[in-house]
């Protein structure tokens, strides 16, 4: 009996050693390596003509750089954008195979759609999703509400 509570013992406390060496090691990282890791990054959905005239999309995250007075605020380069376009789509919205009329981010507000490709991928648009279109050749991509509300969104040009 008495090995067995001084085997239990010593394996209660080897159980304690990793834990400790974890804290110890979380405890000496500098507050900026526990920040950066826990920030949310913006993803950007880019859809863009491929070589086979067929539109693609890929998911990337806008690089954004630290701001180093003390603010907590991290900011991505400057884009020059031509205007910007607010609009609503009924729950009926549906346009059939077009290209996107220039290159634009397209950011939603509220509401859902969807847009579809050749290959019948498919992207849904949701509240702060942001959207690169960029296939203004080719195919194209079919665009269409989802749900039974308006979808609110705001068009910005870009060079």
């Amino acid at each position: 009996m008495k090995i067995l509570q001084s085997t239990g013992k010593w394996l209660l406390l080897l159980g304690w050693i990793p834990t400790l060496g974890f804290v110890a090691y979380a405890i000496t990282q500098p507050p900026a390596v526990h920040a950066a890791a826990a920030r949310k990054p913006i993803m950007i959905s880019r859809i863009y003509t491929g070589a086979d005239g067929q539109t693609h999309v890929e998911d990337y995250e806008m690089p954004l750089s630290a701001q180093n007075n003390g603010s907590g605020t991290d900011l991505s380069e400057i884009q020059t954008a031509q205007s910007i376009q607010f609009r609503r789509n009924s729950p009926e919205y549906f346009i059939d195979w077009h290209n996107a009329p220039r290159r634009q981010y397209v950011i939603t507000l509220s509401g859902e759609s969807e847009i579809e490709f050749g290959d019948g991928t498919k992207v849904r648009l949701y509240p702060g999703h942001i959207l690169l279109a960029e296939d203004t050749t080719g195919q194209g991509h079919i665009s269409r509400a989802i749900g039974d509300e308006d979808r609110l969104s705001i068009f910005v040009p870009v060079d």
